[in-house]
């Protein structure tokens, strides 16, 4: 039986993990790493998606940029990364549990607005040369499809 569940204020933020940036805010949190010095981007991970990039890292060193939001990892359920001021109002290790049994992919970003699930599973290190040029084409082609 699936049971309902829904998306509530957190009463404490947790500690950002992860920048989460989603449309034109994804676009702009690419060009603010390519202006990053290279030691700053050896401290960060980042996967991409179509209208996502996700780039993890201490808290301190994540970039901010219009519109970015961020994210951690569930306090009880470390495979599962949230939004730092949405929880939900189920358990996480439930959650997680039933995500991962749809996602085999762990860990997973789970997220409110827009609505997804994305596996964070291909996190690589950033270089300016090679994973941001990566994300670069790999958003062109999809711009030009």
């Amino acid at each position: 039986m699936r049971q309902p569940w829904r998306w509530q204020p957190r009463v404490q933020p947790l500690e950002p993990g992860a920048a989460v940036a989603w449309g034109e805010a994804a676009g702009r949190l690419l060009a603010r790493l390519k202006a990053l010095p290279e030691t700053t981007l050896r401290k960060l991970q980042a996967t991409a998606g179509e209208q996502v990039l996700i780039v993890t890292g201490l808290a301190d060193d994540l970039p901010w940029v219009e519109g970015i939001e961020y994210a951690a990892q569930a306090t009880q359920a470390p495979d599962l990364w949230l939004p730092v001021l949405w929880q939900p109002d189920v358990c996480p290790q439930l959650l997680r549990q039933a995500l991962a049994a749809r996602y085999p992919r762990l860990p997973l970003l789970l997220w409110p607005a827009p609505g997804r699930v994305v596996p964070l599973d291909r996190l690589l290190p950033l270089s300016l040369a090679h994973h941001l040029g990566l994300i670069e084409q790999q958003w062109s082609r999809h711009a030009t499809a």
